[in-house]
């Protein structure tokens, strides 16, 4: 063990550590606004040749989805360009899009109209007077004329389309509206101008065809030829879909017509074409006709509006996904039930709306509700056999779920229904199926399941149907040929299922690696190894890694090659395997083959995070990040024995103005024995002589992102660690274990025995500590506010107080009746509300808020779709009814967190002035002595 240990710092010096930035006594504490400003990394690519890279850097503008996701490239974006020694050559700002070219001589690239032009345009449209009644002429005569330029009438800029000449030159193309570089040929195409319809199409380094009246265009995925539909005056007189191949002089005319055309598809060996048309230019739903185009001749339609093979009263969908097998033998398409028209004779008005919801219905009315639209416009697979013309429908209402191989080409699928089973998905959270095989040659079934939770999956030649079965936690196998099944894995021969599985449900497996050519092995994850398995189970399974539960070692596999359908594991090469040290928390990358048990071969590893690496097409060159807390996760490349890394950005730079932090893993054991792990985050001028004010931050496990560089940014939920640390916060997370049916004594047992490990260091305050959750997090802090008086300050948000009413409630955003949480999942009782109704009193806040003696702020929104808005409501109109010192953030008209960037920059500010007033006794701003009135709040903010 000593001599491994030795061997994992050697490697890691050889691989080059990163090198954290000294504190320095200039440093300032960062701001809120220091955090919108830090560039994070968005995007990162290598080139096929592996000799550039490209990184991605933007500060944190722009607004969230409805999970506060924020799409890359809405700030600033600024592209680097570096080349294979770390040498910036060029770079680009503000950008829209950036990619390589399949031959990696060109970098292609669009920028776009910077956010300070941006919001001077709104600014100023905003603060436009509306021209006075009767006035004549120019609306905005009387400020000057209005906007100045218009860009098209478009509401998005056109953008500059950037050719770059890697280490050359840049050719840039103003006013250009779309643009498309193929994936695996350096040939590009694009269109100018709003109404301009003439495509310019040309190989990189050479010269433009121009082809007019084109309406839409795409490459096949090889790159080779070009399909394109024009209109209007059309090319050649000819109006319809275009055939372009590369170095022919025009496009060939397949299809002539007046319709439109829709889902064009190629297949992979590009010889076949397959399209949809519509003369419906509503494009409601009603029937569209199925062509195809072979070895590029005329098109012929295959499949009417109105399909005969298909069920009475159904349509070719325009809706349907159009696919290829690889092979090209089959063509996949959908269809559905004609839509329904509205009954025009009846006025509107006049129309009653009211919903219907039925106690029998296998579907939550909820949920219908909200996937009514998807349901509108759901088809059902059908396929076209192109050697005998044979169609058959594949999947319809009684069988609506179609599961084939990747590749589409084995004879067997799987066919499947859980509808007779949805009504009790409302309080399991998980439905049972009835499956069935499906021969893709004649379309017969045969039962393989009936009301199972097994999810069978296609192996990837389709020789069988895998699952684990977490009932039971097995692994099973089926010969899809033959139906025989097998039992390949049990729980006294394999430990499949996940060990650390703390709610009232069947745990989980750890997953597989994949499986080898011709479905010859199967490769499956314990907790810590890789084993390699018979499908028939008709030898005992090996160990193929050998040592990493001995060494609490995860190893996983790394896969570099794109994941093409007809990827497996080949037993003679070499593999590279990431690995997580249970003990350090460290990550490490080693080698190994799996044609027989080897313990791996370390080559990289240490006291940090590493991202899995990424692989340059046509060279063995890869391309990774490593980071800490304390470094930013710059890219790095090496070569495939990653011995040499050469460091290639260096965005942790950017920290060197501010105080940072630092981490340290600590453990305890609760009062009950639970054996627990958490991260203390301290500022790096830590002063262990000092007393220093404490958040506790948690959620339920954090310890194995201990090396996790958390990005600083105005988060939607919680407060951000290297803000708080650079303002003289320690920052605690600690992991939370739960027993069922007791999930807030748990948190309490777990936290606030942390908190008494953390205060064993002597540099905490202990009338200085404030904690903060967020969801499951803030139902926890809601607990922790009844339980204990010893936090200062506490922020809790979109918390559940109430298990009663929460246990009745929908989740907004999914439909979802919420039982399924309480008697199965996170909420961790076990039961309904009629078995063990004290469990549910037990765990709700709600009835002891009398006891509560901390000052609380609360935010929830009121169109939470996670959990029930009315939970906040109840929270703080009882702590208000018991003259407890309360706040309550509603962002209007966001779901369970704020996701537009001024309000997570609100939030971030608030929540920091709630602690520093009651953690380092800041004077408290308006909004916390006054409040600010509504007649008051779109003129102030309190601050």
């Amino acid at each position: 063990m000593r001599k491994l240990q030795i061997k994992w710092w050697l490697v890691c010096l050889l691989a080059g550590m990163m090198v954290v930035p000294s504190f320095a006594q200039n440093k300032r504490p960062m701001t809120v606004q220091d955090v919108q400003n830090f560039q994070r990394m968005t995007y990162k690519a290598i080139s096929n040749d592996g000799k550039w890279v490209i990184s991605v850097m933007e500060p944190w503008r722009g607004d969230g989805d409805r999970n506060g996701n924020i799409p890359r490239f809405t700030g600033d974006s600024e592209a680097k360009i570096y080349n294979q020694k770390g040498t910036l050559v060029k770079s680009f700002k503000p950008i829209a899009n950036i990619n390589f070219s399949s031959s990696s001589k060109y970098a292609v690239l669009s920028t776009k109209q910077s956010l300070e032009e941006k919001e001077a345009e709104a600014l100023k449209k905003q603060n436009e007077k509306p021209a006075k009644k009767g006035a004549k002429g120019n609306a905005n005569a009387g400020n000057g004329g209005g906007r100045g330029p218009q860009r098209g009438g478009e509401s998005k800029p056109l953008e500059t389309l950037i050719i770059y000449a890697l280490g050359q030159h840049a050719e840039s193309i103003d006013s250009v509206r779309s643009y498309k570089l193929a994936d695996k040929t350096d040939w590009l195409a694009y269109q100018t101008k709003e109404k301009d319809s003439t495509l310019y199409v040309r190989v990189l380094g050479g010269n433009n065809l121009e082809v007019p009246s084109v309406t839409s265009f795409q490459f096949s995925k090889e790159g080779k030829v070009m399909a394109i539909v024009a209109k209007g005056k059309g090319v050649n007189g000819k109006k319809g879909l275009f055939l372009l191949k590369q170095g022919a002089m025009s496009p060939v005319c397949i299809h002539e017509t007046e319709d439109d055309v829709m889902s064009v598809t190629f297949s992979e060996d590009e010889n076949n074409v397959a399209f949809l048309t519509t003369d419906d230019k509503d494009n409601s739903g009603h029937g569209v006709q199925l062509w195809l185009s072979q070895n590029g001749g005329t098109a012929k339609m295959i499949v009417d509006k109105t399909p005969s093979f298909a069920p009475k009263g159904w349509v070719t969908s325009p809706n349907g996904n159009l696919r290829f097998s690889k092979d090209a033998s089959r063509l996949f398409f959908g269809t559905a039930p004609d839509a329904r028209e509205k009954d025009t004779l009846v006025l509107a008005s006049n129309r009653p709306e009211v919903q219907v919801w039925s106690w029998n219905e296998p579907v939550q009315y909820t949920v219908q509700d909200f996937n009514k639209t998807r349901e509108a416009r759901r088809t059902y697979t059908a396929s076209y056999d192109l050697g005998t013309g044979k169609l058959l429908q594949l999947s319809d209402k009684s069988l609506p779920e179609l599961s084939m191989m990747q590749d589409a080409t084995s004879q067997w699928a799987l066919v499947s229904t859980s509808e007779p089973y949805s009504v009790e998905s409302m309080w399991r959270g998980r439905s049972r199926s009835d499956v069935y095989i499906l021969s893709m040659k004649d379309g017969s079934k045969r039962e393989l399941a009936k009301g199972t939770y097994t999810r069978y999956r296609i192996s990837p030649t389709g020789k069988y149907a895998f699952a684990y079965a977490e009932v039971d936690s097995t692994y099973v196998t089926v010969d899809l040929a033959t139906g025989k099944s097998y039992i390949i894995s049990t729980p006294e021969t394999f430990a499949a299922w996940d060990d650390t599985n703390d709610v009232p449900d069947y745990p989980r497996s750890y997953g597989i690696a994949g499986w080898t050519a011709n479905d010859e092995a199967l490769f499956i994850y314990d907790k810590y190894d890789i084993w390699k398995f018979s499908p028939t189970g008709d030898t005992a399974p090996v160990n193929m890694t050998k040592n990493g539960r001995s060494l609490k070692l995860t190893y996983r596999l790394i896969q570099l090659e794109d994941a093409s359908s007809d990827r497996s594991i080949d037993l003679k090469k070499n593999q590279l395997l990431s690995a997580f040290n249970e003990k350090t928390k460290g990550y490490a990358v080693y080698q190994t083959k799996f044609n027989k048990p080897l313990e791996p071969k370390l080559l990289m590893g240490g006291d940090y995070m590493l991202s899995n690496p990424a692989k340059a097409k046509d060279a063995n060159v890869v391309m990774f990040t490593k980071e800490t807390y304390e470094y930013f996760p710059d890219i790095y490349v090496s070569d495939l024995s990653f011995k040499n890394p050469v460091q290639i950005t260096h965005e942790v730079d950017q920290q060197k103005p501010y105080i940072w932090g630092t981490t340290e893993l600590i453990s305890w054991v609760t009062p009950k024995g639970v054996k627990c792990e958490g991260v203390i985050y301290k500022p790096a001028n830590f002063d262990p002589s000092k007393k220093y004010p404490l958040i506790v931050s948690f959620y339920e496990t954090n310890s194995e992102t201990l090396y996790s560089y958390r990005q600083p940014q105005p988060h939607r939920s919680t407060p951000d660690y290297h803000l708080y640390n650079s303002q003289g916060y320690v920052v605690f997370n600690p992991d939370i274990h739960y027993t069922d049916g007791h999930p807030g004594e748990s948190c309490y047992d777990c936290v606030m025995s942390g908190v008494d490990k953390v205060l064993e260091g002597g540099y905490i305050d202990e009338k200085r500590m404030g904690a903060a959750g967020h969801s499951w997090g803030g139902y926890q802090t809601a607990y922790l506010s009844t339980r204990t008086d010893r936090f200062a300050a506490i922020e809790s948000g979109a918390p559940v107080v109430n298990m009663f009413s929460a246990y009745g409630g929908i989740r907004w955003g999914s439909g979802m009746a919420r039982a399924f949480q309480y008697e199965h999942t996170q909420s961790r009782i076990g039961g309904s509300i009629w078995e063990v109704p004290e469990l549910y009193k037990e765990n709700s806040p709600l009835h002891n808020l009398d006891k509560v003696k901390t000052p609380i702020l609360i935010m929830h929104n009121d169109t939470d779709g996670h959990v029930p808005w009315y939970q906040g409501i109840e929270f703080f109109v009882a702590l208000k009814r018991l003259g407890k010192p309360s706040w309550l953030l509603n962002y209007t008209g966001e779901p369970h967190w704020p996701v537009k960037m001024a309000n997570r920059v609100d939030f971030q500010t608030r929540v920091l002035q709630f602690f520093n007033h009651y953690l380092k006794g800041a004077d408290a701003p308006k909004w916390m002595t006054e409040g600010v009135k509504a007649v008051d709040q779109p003129y102030e903010l309190g601050y």
